[in-house]
């Protein structure tokens, strides 16, 4: 079908020139471009008739992954070919491909599937581009995207971008972001830079900005603490003015239909990792569409211009620690967190099924990574540095068992019952029916401890063990059960009525009479198995 088209749009061009139309006129009318024109005209029949001859049988360089990339247009109709390109070299780094011939190659599935491209359009205003080091600009995003579950997840995000090379950087969280958190991902943003441009440009966001006062911004008073500690200059668009910051709408549009779009979730680090892998590989890596330059090759130039970064600040308020190239990560299952496609470990017993946070410290001179509880800045351990990818890294003093720690813990709260004994015999019973969980279930009879009367604990415990109910649920539970018998049995039902004055006089048997009231703890009693 394909020789067919073509030698018929090439016999249509020699009838047209026939007819008198000019070049131009016939690349229009047959919807071809001048260049396919010219390709045409230089060929006589017998060497067009090879040439189509030769196209047919020729072997393509994306027919080896004609499969996936034709599933993945079939299931994301509006897949743009760039994102096709970066998808291939994710999955494929050896492979090295133009983005013209990814594009051309997508076109033809499109059209031998009849799979039409959904396309939206948005205008923006040309700003010419400020010197090198003098500006970068700051925006947050937020995508929608599918867990391996199938689930739908929200997930946020705050981008960098200098204006000149257009060299970018991103950070991503599963919650909305704190102004503390912004200030973080500044710290790591000038990290990744090398240093900090002259003016910062920011949309009135209210992490940032209290208001704007006639020209004179108000900002947060932890943002404006942290502006004079770095000495920023600061530049907040007017409202309904994108123009200002195009470059960084460009990148934020750029992030969530390359990088983030139809891409699976799993955990905020592995997220993070290939967001920073996908920067090096597409974000910074390719070819600028308006600069016609990689934005990595022009940052070599440009970050001489950047200021230097004083090395002292720390912006975490976590206790005799040197924060200043400091991120957060997940504590996983195995008790390991992720740094750049490695596993480090950390004490064991530090995960928790309700999710543990730590902060990790880059000391960049002495190559070393430290870790702090989040919450408390309890130092954790510290990892030699280690490159590659899929390493795992131990620290001995991570595998010993904390089982001396659980003990303490159980010892102490069982102190806290009126009847310590009865209490550590009932938590060692927990202890043996939930062993991987047994830190989790303390902390909610604590929890429960500190929320309730001493009394009605002790008597929970009592219920719960002649019942064998051996959980933390359980208890709590129990607790709130004796709760509600105690306020039914203390409170008083009085309830006053009021006569009802009628509008003439009449029988007034009838408004005498009272309908059969059942009270309410009857039906608890009911409910809760019990009979009288």
């Amino acid at each position: 079908m394909e020789k067919v088209d073509k030698w018929e749009v090439y016999m249509e061009i020699y009838q047209l020139l026939k007819q008198g139309f000019s070049k131009a006129t016939i690349a229009k009318k047959l919807n071809i471009s001048r260049t396919t024109l010219y390709n045409y005209l230089k060929r006589s029949p017998e060497e067009m008739t090879i040439w189509l001859a030769s196209t047919k049988q020729r072997r393509k360089k994306l027919d080896p992954y004609r499969e996936i990339i034709l599933h993945w247009i079939q299931k994301h109709p509006d897949l743009s070919a760039s994102q096709v390109q970066d998808w291939l070299e994710e999955q494929y780094p050896d492979l090295r491909v133009g983005e013209s011939t990814v594009r051309s190659y997508v076109r033809n599935l499109r059209e031998e599937w009849n799979i039409p491209k959904e396309t939206s359009v948005r205008q923006y205003q040309a700003v010419p581009d400020p010197p090198m080091g003098h500006q970068a600009q700051v925006d947050f995003g937020k995508v929608k995207v599918k867990n391996q579950q199938g689930k739908d997840i929200v997930l946020y995000f705050i981008a960098f971008v200098l204006s000149h090379s257009r060299y970018k950087y991103m950070e991503w969280l599963n919650r909305p972001f704190t102004t503390r958190d912004v200030i973080q991902a500044h710290e790591n943003a000038f990290q990744w830079f090398g240093g900090i441009p002259n003016e910062l440009v920011y949309d009135q966001d209210n992490l940032i900005v209290v208001s704007e006062n006639a020209g004179d911004l108000i900002l947060t008073a932890e943002f404006e603490a942290y502006r004079r500690q770095r000495n920023l200059t600061l530049h907040v668009c007017r409202k309904a003015d994108p123009e200002s910051k195009g470059k960084i709408e460009n990148v934020v549009g750029f992030i969530k239909h390359n990088f983030a779009k139809h891409r699976i979730f799993t955990t905020i680090d592995a997220w993070n990792e290939q967001g920073w892998n996908w920067l090096r590989r597409t974000g910074n890596g390719r070819v600028h569409n308006t600069t016609k330059k990689r934005p990595a090759d022009v940052f070599e130039l440009e970050k001489a211009h950047l200021r230097p970064i004083s090395p002292s600040l720390d912006v975490t308020g976590v206790p005799k620690t040197n924060l200043t190239n400091s991120i957060t990560r997940t504590v996983r299952k195995d008790n390991t967190i992720l740094y750049k496609s490695n596993r480090y470990t950390v004490p064991c017993g530090t995960y928790t099924s309700f999710g543990k946070t730590v902060q990790i410290v880059i000391q960049e001179a002495e190559q070393e990574l430290l870790i702090y509880d989040l919450e408390t800045g309890e130092y954790l351990g510290k990892h030699p540095i280690t490159h590659g990818k899929g390493k795992l890294i131990q620290n001995r003093n991570h595998l010993r068992d904390r089982a001396k720690g659980i003990d303490v813990y159980l010892e102490r709260i069982a102190h806290e019952f009126e009847n310590p004994d009865a209490a550590k015999e009932y938590l060692e019973r927990i202890r043996k029916n939930y062993p991987r969980y047994i830190r989790d279930q303390l902390q909610l009879i604590q929890k429960q401890l500190a929320q309730s009367p001493l009394s009605l604990c002790s008597q929970a415990l009592q219920k719960c063990m002649e019942l064998q109910l051996y959980s933390a649920s359980a208890f709590t539970d129990m607790v709130g059960y004796l709760q509600r018998q105690h306020r039914w049995n203390t409170s008083d039902k009085v309830v006053s009525v009021n006569r009802i004055q009628p509008l003439r006089e009449g029988n007034l048997s009838v408004l005498e009479a009272q309908p059969a009231v059942r009270s309410i703890e009857e039906y608890i009693e009911i409910l809760e198995g019990r009979t009288k």
